[in-house]
């Protein structure tokens, strides 16, 4: 994938390869082939989490909030680079010419030559250690559930992108990541709370549909390109109106959710706060219907996409936390 951020000048300067980069530029470029413009949905998702747990008056340990924080983020970094190997190996980003840059279409660092499948391969190997090693320290603090949930996020992570399950190819992509960053919100709280309860999993869904919408409305661009290498995704397997639609579900679901849990006391009333998002997550819905079909113009969409599922971790957040002050 060209990088489609370059100016004239810019394109002309040799590339360097990642292996041929002293150690503190080689460093930056496998920070940022973790695609870290995206990490953030992962600490909201953590704030939620951490949230909830605040409501019970159980107490709150900053330095198992933190290491939560790194280690979350740390295996959505992992996720990210194994995702970028995998879609290298079957051509996927290699012809799509309908990516909009930075949000769909990979990172490019292969496509560039900036990096090589096997380092790409290797640095998500290694994160995947380090993610091990860490949550393992972490398990050992928090309790033995969290193993469990550690485990649910690994494999869903690996089972994402690799061979043999490939869920992104088989139009399981956005369950898999609304399952997974449901466990996130579930796994912070527990963190602290140190058992399992109700309260993350209500709080945490909108969170995760939303999230699944950011991976449904990247689709679009890309699903030329991932149809062309036989990647069925769920953008492919609809066709634009139907992905489009589905995208106006899940938006109205999230919301939904928020204000019945909030009139069956499901939710406190301070849930009410997240419901902040709903305009952006309209305003992106109406965007997306009226531009599935030409994807090229659907950069505002993603724009909004991310921004209502950030608003939306923020202010359910916020408002949870004035229900444990």
């Amino acid at each position: 994938m060209p990088d489609m951020s370059a100016s004239p000048a810019s394109a002309a300067t040799p590339i360097v390869p990642l292996h041929a980069l002293p150690w503190p530029a080689r460093a930056a470029r496998a920070w940022r082939m973790t695609r870290p413009g995206f990490l953030v949905i992962t600490p909201v998702a953590c704030a939620i989490g951490l949230a909830a747990a605040t409501t019970c008056g159980c107490g709150f340990n900053a330095t198992l909030a933190v290491a939560t924080v790194l280690l979350a983020t740390l295996a959505h970094a992992a996720a990210n680079v194994l995702n970028d190997y995998e879609d290298a190996v079957t051509g996927a980003d290699t012809v799509n010419r309908g990516a909009i840059a930075p949000f769909t279409g990979g990172a490019g660092f292969i496509q560039r030559g900036e990096a090589s499948p096997l380092q790409t391969r290797t640095l998500a190997r290694l994160l995947g250690v380090v993610l091990v090693g860490a949550g393992l320290v972490l398990a050992a603090q928090a309790g033995g559930g969290l193993l469990l949930i550690g485990l649910a996020g690994v494999l869903l992570g690996w089972a994402y992108s690799s061979p043999p399950l490939q869920l992104m190819a088989r139009g399981l992509g956005e369950l898999a990541v609304a399952l997974a960053w449901w466990l996130v919100v579930i796994g912070a709280d527990y963190v602290q709370r140190r058992h399992f309860f109700w309260m993350p999993a209500a709080v945490g869904l909108p969170y995760a549909l939303l999230v699944a919408n950011i991976l449904l409305a990247n689709g679009l661009p890309d699903a030329a390109g991932d149809a062309a290498v036989g990647k069925r995704t769920l953008a492919v397997r609809l066709g634009p109106r139907g992905a489009a639609l589905l995208y106006a579900w899940l938006a109205l679901l999230a919301h939904a959710w928020v204000a019945a849990g909030v009139a069956l006391v499901v939710l406190p009333q301070a849930a009410l706060w997240a419901l902040v998002s709903a305009p952006l997550s309209l305003a992106a819905t109406l965007l997306i219907l009226r531009r599935a079909a030409t994807p090229a113009q659907l950069k505002p969409a993603l724009v909004l996409t991310i921004t209502a599922c950030v608003v939306h971790g923020v202010a359910m957040a916020a408002g949870l936390l004035t229900v444990g002050s």
